[in-house]
């Protein structure tokens, strides 16, 4: 059964992920498409298995029901795509990826007309469209390529300082993780001071073994260049380039709840962007919140999934929107994660103090307190399932020796402790899992709360 998830349809390759259902899903889409008028559609593929192969046959189907439709001329990031629709004439976009899943699988991502992530409402109608979906045929269409690398990074490099990143010398590593942002930092950075060294920077479509999800435990490739080079900071990508991670000067990992606060801390305090609504998800910092707080911006709060910062950007104005997997979106540039420009931001921030990225963090700590995070996943038998539900009805007013303020039910159970530090359990909407994160102002309380938090269920 082909079934969208939170931002598109992804199987293993082999098993559902197969030409014909690609091409019964792109057939989908289009009839969907054709409903509402548009003609104009771009195709996009990442550097999975297969993945330019089976964007041609989706390619084809839409030429073959007479739309306007032209393929990328090679591998591409997911904002690529998004960048093409909202600023090259496009009425809508796909991209064939499974952004960080684990190697075996490919999916079937939509971007839709304002340059983001299509709504749940498009979805189910192509998931309704599926239903009605019968034999396909499929004309042989000669592909009409589209340069969309170069049109992007005209469009990213003219809005960033360039002149600041000129400078000074400074020396960065880039871990593409074997995807389809092999080779962006180096082009974005060209003309500048900036020594870019690129690692895990060719097409291994099984990603060297593992996910090409840019978390701490798959980054030690990274760490040890950073070290061995005494580089400024590396940067990873992961495998559709949409999400970031980071490692300071020193090879240390860089939680992405320090991203969001310094990436917020860059727009608001540094670039100005105060006229809007900053979006976070109920599992990101309370760092948000204390920016927010300090320079005057609302801030939303929003389940988990960058599907639900999506809604809120399409009904309001939003400045920045990110959550704690590690997806960050500038709205006023695309209305999606982009890990290209979030890291351009970063090293502007960086320049513009002049400091090292353990030093602007120690500042943000300074300044707005300190914050300390870490994820817990424990299987998920019935029992500890029950006994989430039972504490989400009736929460606890103590965790420990930690009074609690509020309970958060907006998504999972998020017990808020004073202070602002706080714990959330959710259970996994795509694994038999519940998740345990907790952020607090010391490592100390931080294990101590996580410890408290997993006792609950034992």
């Amino acid at each position: 059964m082909i079934k969208f998830g939170t931002d598109g349809w992804r199987a293993v390759t082999g098993d559902t992920y197969t030409f014909e259902n690609v091409r019964r899903v792109a057939q989908a889409h289009a009839r969907v498409l054709q409903r509402q008028g548009k003609r104009r559609v771009i195709v996009g593929y990442d550097n999975r298995f297969m993945s330019e192969h089976f964007a041609l046959e989706a390619y084809k189907v839409f030429k073959t029901l007479g739309f306007e439709a032209f393929l990328v001329n090679k591998a591409c990031t997911t904002p690529m795509v998004s960048f093409a629709v909202k600023y090259m004439g496009f009425d809508n976009g796909v991209i064939i990826t499974a952004s960080h899943n684990p190697p075996e699988y490919n999916g079937y991502k939509i971007k839709d007309s304002f340059g983001g992530s299509a709504t749940p409402e498009f979805i189910s109608q192509v998931e309704e469209e599926l239903q009605k979906v019968q034999d396909i045929k499929v004309e042989n269409f000669k592909p009409e390529y589209v340069n969309v690398w170069g049109e992007y990074m005209r469009e990213v490099r003219g809005r960033i300082n360039m002149e600041l990143l000129s400078e000074r010398e400074f020396v960065l590593v880039h871990d593409a993780m074997y995807g389809s942002a092999i080779g962006t930092y180096s082009h974005a950075l060209s003309g500048t001071k900036a020594q870019v060294y690129n690692i895990r920077s060719y097409r291994d479509p099984l990603f060297g073994g593992h996910a090409p999800e840019p978390v701490e435990r798959h980054l030690q490739p990274l760490i040890l260049k950073v070290k061995t080079l005494s580089a400024d900071l590396g940067i990873a990508n992961d495998g559709d380039g949409d999400r970031i991670a980071l490692v300071d000067e020193r090879g240390e990992f860089v939680n992405a709840q320090l991203i969001y606060a310094l990436t917020l801390y860059h727009l608001v305090k540094n670039k100005g962007l105060k006229d809007g609504l900053v979006v976070k998800t109920v599992s990101t910092t309370y760092l948000a919140d204390r920016i927010c707080k300090s320079e005057g911006v609302q801030l939303k709060e929003v389940a988990v999934g960058f599907k639900n910062i999506n809604e809120v950007i399409l009904k309001e104005k939003v400045i920045f929107g990110g959550e704690e997997s590690g997806g960050y979106g500038i709205v006023d540039f695309l209305p999606e994660r982009d890990g290209l420009f979030v890291g351009l931001n970063l090293l502007e921030l960086l320049l513009l103090k002049g400091k090292t990225l353990s030093e602007v963090i120690g500042e943000l700590f300074s300044t707005y307190g300190e914050a300390y995070f870490k994820r817990v996943d424990m299987h998920a038998e019935e029992d500890k399932k029950q006994k989430l539900k039972e504490l989400t009805k009736n929460p606890p007013e103590r965790l420990g020796g930690l009074k609690v303020l509020k309970a958060i039910t907006l998504d999972g159970l998020k017990l808020v402790f004073e202070g602002e530090g706080w714990v959330l359990f959710r259970a996994s909407g795509t694994e038999p899992l519940i998740r345990v994160y907790a952020e607090m102002p010391s490592r100390a309380e931080l294990e101590s709360a996580l410890k408290e938090a997993v006792n609950l269920f034992n």
